[in-house]
């Protein structure tokens, strides 16, 4: 199946929309976009690092997500905790936001009023809903949203932007949470798996190009 055996790389939920895009040409499995996400992933393999991709929006998420939990509870009538378990199946990897037994929230904090999606059609984006896809299929259930919560920035992360699009607090909770559902399909499910049987063999084939082409 697989040219060595011996690295069976499994996708992250949260970077499986990179390989999951269809490719222009019907006899292809993978998209150019796709096979660049695995270029890059065999490069860290081979060369031993990770790529971390920071930002300020990014370190909001970070240091604001108890806090965004803490919304949603409090507009939902919940007392939903932080999620620390990893699930793994034979293709993908990941570890959910919050897991309320029948179903799955993935909390994505706003970075500012301005990028905050106030209806559930703005806030529709592929990377999340593969995500929550493989969520779903890692946890077993047949739901799963993503939870739009909007908190102030902390200070220091605002820099010179205006301070109204950051300071949130005076705004009614419920207007300060979008939620986006989706709803299990299996049939996405084999797609995945179809998509990850590719991506491991083109993957193995990168690693070995690379020794090839550093062998000097």
């Amino acid at each position: 199946n697989h040219p060595t055996g011996q690295r069976m790389i499994k996708f992250r939920a949260s970077s499986l929309a990179d390989i999951m895009t269809d490719p222009k040409s019907k006899d292809e499995i993978l998209s150019v976009g796709a096979k660049t996400a695995i270029e890059k992933i065999a490069k860290e393999f081979v060369y031993g690092f990770d790529r971390v991709i920071s930002s300020r929006p990014i370190e909001k998420g970070l240091q604001v997500e108890d806090e965004s939990i803490a919304l949603l509870n409090s507009v939902l009538f919940t007392s939903y905790e932080k999620n620390t378990e990893r699930r793994t199946n034979d293709w993908i990897t990941g570890e959910c936001d919050i897991f309320t037994g029948d179903a799955i929230y993935d909390i994505k904090s706003s970075w500012s009023l301005d990028t905050f999606p106030v209806l559930a059609k703005h806030g529709e984006d592929k990377t999340y809903e593969w995500q929550l896809r493989a969520y779903m299929w890692l946890w077993d259930v047949d739901r799963a949203n993503i939870a739009y919560c909007l908190v102030s920035t902390p200070e220091h992360l605002i820099g010179y932007e205006d301070q109204q699009l950051h300071n949130v607090s005076h705004i009614n909770p419920e207007l300060r949470v979008t939620i986006v559902p989706y709803e299990r399909d299996r049939q996405l499910e084999e797609k995945i798996k179809v998509k990850v049987d590719a991506a491991r063999i083109y993957y193995e084939s990168v690693i070995q190009e690379i020794s090839k082409q550093h062998t000097f």
